[in-house]
């Protein structure tokens, strides 16, 4: 039976990715509404290189995949889903030059875990850091160079969608049950603590609220739904629109029957909204993401 795991995350971080910028302004990618407003994000890219990096360096996913000899970065000819796990969770494409009669072809697979830009929630209005150089300058008694970085200190969100029914399997390759379900679990393991190192910082991407359980389809049922409000007293999530989605139905199954919160304990004040909302469903992160980890194991059959 097929089977999707989703979910949407909070967490708090500052200035998180940068493009090119020009001269010495050096720019936050951003994204401009139609209310006026910019809001910044970490491409889909980004958050996929740190969790790759992550999964090299806590559970020593394979990292000598990559074909040095090609004039486009790609995964070797000869390696599969059996001897790489991101070429398993995150899909490949490799080209192939045929003879001079026909046209070059590409072997792909797609994506099964899905990762959606990492978007702030609260709007840039600007913020700046003025530096310099002056360290080193004075070092070697030359003038210091003087640079401007934006910065934003914002709530942001992301979206995590795995097609579970997917992993493990390419054509006529199909690793073991166990395989597949030791991937998707350490893939949660990194989420719970994800993080991002950016010029001289590390940020923490892991959550403070998050969303989502396993469904009878691979969806991002929770993405585009989650906001934060602000007042004097702190912040909270607004629980509207999750709610109606929670209380929303999929081939006649209400999705709160399969549905989870995780909230880390004084991070936003509404936590009793979401209470009235899902009941003993609302966990800490921690059991949350031990909730997700139990019903992959139970799906693939592994104790």
């Amino acid at each position: 039976m097929k089977k999707g795991l989703t979910f949407t995350v909070i967490a708090q971080a500052q200035s998180l990715n940068y493009g090119e910028g020009f001269g010495t302004i050096h720019e936050i990618k951003k994204l401009t509404r139609s209310d006026g407003n910019m809001y910044t994000f970490a491409s889909r890219q980004a958050i996929g290189y740190d969790i790759r990096r992550l999964g090299h360096e806590i559970f020593n996913w394979r990292k000598d995949v990559i074909d040095k000899n090609k004039k486009t970065s790609q995964y070797l000819d000869n390696l599969t889903i059996k001897d790489s796990e991101e070429m398993d969770l995150f899909g490949y494409m490799k080209t192939s030059k045929k003879d001079d009669n026909e046209k070059g072809g590409a072997d792909t697979r797609e994506a099964v875990v899905r990762i959606s830009n990492c978007i702030s929630l609260e709007a840039y209005r600007g913020d700046t850091d003025y530096l310099t150089n002056k360290g080193f300058s004075d070092r070697v008694e030359n003038h210091p160079i003087p640079i401007t970085v934006e910065q934003h200190l914002s709530y942001y969100t992301y979206t995590v969608t795995i097609d579970l029914s997917k992993v493990g399997i390419d054509g006529d390759i199909e690793l073991s049950n166990e395989d597949k379900c030791n991937r998707v679990t350490q893939l949660l393991e990194i989420i719970k603590i994800l993080n991002r190192n950016i010029r001289g910082r590390q940020e923490n991407l892991s959550p403070l609220f998050v969303v989502g359980g396993m469904y009878y389809i691979a969806n991002p049922f929770f993405l585009g739904r989650v906001k934060v409000e602000g007042d004097k007293n702190g912040y909270k999530v607004s629980s509207d629109t999750i709610k109606e989605v929670v209380n929303s139905t999929f081939l006649g199954k209400e999705l709160n029957e399969s549905t989870y919160i995780g909230m880390v304990e004084g991070s936003f004040t509404n936590k009793d909204e979401f209470k009235d909302i899902l009941g003993e469903n609302l966990l800490t992160v921690d059991k949350f993401f031990g909730q997700l980890a139990k019903g992959v194991k139970e799906y693939y059959g592994v104790n």
